[in-house]
């Protein structure tokens, strides 16, 4: 087997193609099942909900930032995926030292391209990888993305008030989209009610996660900027970057309707 480099350039050795597949991000493991590797996959994380008929049968190590390692160990995977930003890194680091871990670092849609076909190639899947990768991005070159120019700020949490920063995935998505985020700031920056209303946004995006905004907020933020639209979104639409990306074009085109 060749050597695989992640997303870190880390190199990692893997003596053999994976049978025990251990996955702890939702939206790599609604991937794996994608690819059809649902026989391999032998751990996920208690968020990893898609597709829903598949994955309430697989054991469960965890939340994405509290893993069971010693139950990870039990289960004895020959590999690990994992992503920087949504896993812990000194129990990512501790996984290192047992099993071969693989670690995926994205931030727009091509990083999320280059993990899908990197993990096709890594396991044994390469050709339906590479067909999934090329329906995504002809999805998106079909996304007409909106001609307002508008000014976006999207909430992720809830006292305190948090929101996507200008270096992440969702920035990405809102660019796709022909929007422009509100905050430019670096990953997710706790904001208050007068940053807010500073940061003149045309639009405020209330996301299911992962803080579960819902029809009740509404009303909160209208009174800190009135004459902002508020609308609530599906954050796995804006955030997911496996194989949901399939989906989010057309979701995103319908937002884009929205305003």
């Amino acid at each position: 087997m060749p050597v695989f480099y992640d997303q870190l350039n880390r190199a990692v050795d893997l003596p053999d193609i994976p049978k025990r597949i251990i996955s702890v991000v939702p939206s790599q493991t609604e991937l794996l099942f994608d690819l059809g590797l649902d026989d391999k996959i032998t751990g996920i994380t208690n968020f990893c909900t898609h597709p829903a008929n598949k994955t309430r049968s697989k054991t469960t190590v965890g939340g994405t930032k509290k893993l069971d390692i010693d139950l990870i160990k039990t289960l004895n995977p020959d590999l690990i995926i994992a992503n920087k930003e949504e896993n812990d890194r000194v129990q990512i680091e501790e996984l290192m030292n047992y099993f071969p871990v693989w670690i995926s670092d994205i931030n727009n849609l091509q990083g999320a391209v280059e993990m899908i076909n990197s993990i096709g190639e890594m396991l044994d899947c390469k050709d339906k990888a590479e067909t999934l990768t090329s329906s995504i991005i002809h999805q998106f070159d079909q996304l007409k993305p909106s001609p307002l120019k508008l000014r976006v700020a999207y909430l992720i949490w809830r006292k305190p008030y948090m929101v996507a920063g200008s270096d992440t995935f969702i920035n990405s998505m809102l660019g796709q989209s022909g929007l422009t985020n509100a905050f430019d700031l670096s990953r997710y920056p706790e904001v208050n009610s007068d940053m807010l209303i500073n940061a003149r946004p045309d639009v405020i995006f209330l996301s299911s996660e992962p803080y579960p905004f819902a029809e009740k907020h509404i009303t909160e933020f209208k009174v800190i900027v009135p004459n902002a639209k508020i609308i609530l979104v599906d954050g796995e639409m804006f955030s997911w970057y496996g194989s949901r990306l399939l989906l989010a074009p057309e979701y995103m085109s319908g937002v884009i309707g929205a305003l």
